[in-house]
This record gives structure tokens, C-alpha cells and sequence, in this order.
């Protein structure tokens, strides 16, 4: 084997161990998950804080966001951690993205 190809070798084994990393990060997404499509409220937030959005369901993840308490979201789909909280995907003026499910309360009465 030659320098070239040993190059190439070590080149790919990085990218592997990089996507291997990056798929184990992201491992809350492949939880089990189920579908809603239902409005919900912000709930059991603080009158002073904000319910945080999360670019991926884990609170490590990148904000990208927050709702008021109180504010209405449209809640596409939930996953299910065998650990830690549950999340859900949600919708709402502009702002795309998971929160944990326990701020979230499913309204029945869509007269808001």
C-alpha cells in the first residue's frame, strides 16, 4: 500500500467514525415515535420564561426558538425515549422545531 492510498484509507475511517458519532447524537430521533397533527397549548411554563425550541429533540440541541406560555402550537408528531423526556415535533409562526412534550397540553376545543 502505498502513501496515497494509505491517505485515502485514514480519510474514510475519520469520515466513518464521524457519521457513526453524529448518528449516535442524534439517537433521540429514532426513538419510537407517533403521529398527532393536533393543536396543543404552552403549558407549565413560568409567566416569565419561554418554552425553548430545539433543532433536534435533545435539550443539548441548537435553540431555535422558544413559544410564551400559553401560546398555541401545531404538534405534527411526538417520540417516545426509553430515557429521558418525550418530544415533539411543532409548528408555529415561523418557528419550526422539538420541546419537550411534558410543556405541551393537546387542546380539544379548537375555538381560540
Amino acid at each position: 500500500m502505498n502513501k496515497k492510498q494509505e491517505k485515502v484509507l485514514v480519510a474514510a475511517l475519520c469520515g466513518l467514525v464521524i457519521t457513526a458519532a453524529g448518528a449516535f447524537a442524534v439517537q433521540p430521533a429514532m426513538a419510537a415515535g407517533y403521529d398527532v397533527d393536533q393543536l396543543a397549548k404552552v403549558t407549565d411554563v413560568a409567566r416569565w420564561d419561554n418554552l425553548n425550541v430545539r433543532k433536534w429533540p435533545a435539550s443539548y440541541s441548537q435553540k431555535v426558538g422558544a413559544f410564551a406560555p400559553g401560546d398555541h402550537v401545531w404538534v405534527e408528531r411526538c417520540i417516545e425515549a426509553e430515557t429521558g423526556a418525550d418530544w415533539c415535533l411543532v409548528d408555529a409562526r415561523d418557528t419550526r422545531g422539538w420541546v419537550n412534550s411534558r410543556y405541551l397540553t393537546m387542546v380539544s376545543d379548537w375555538d381560540i
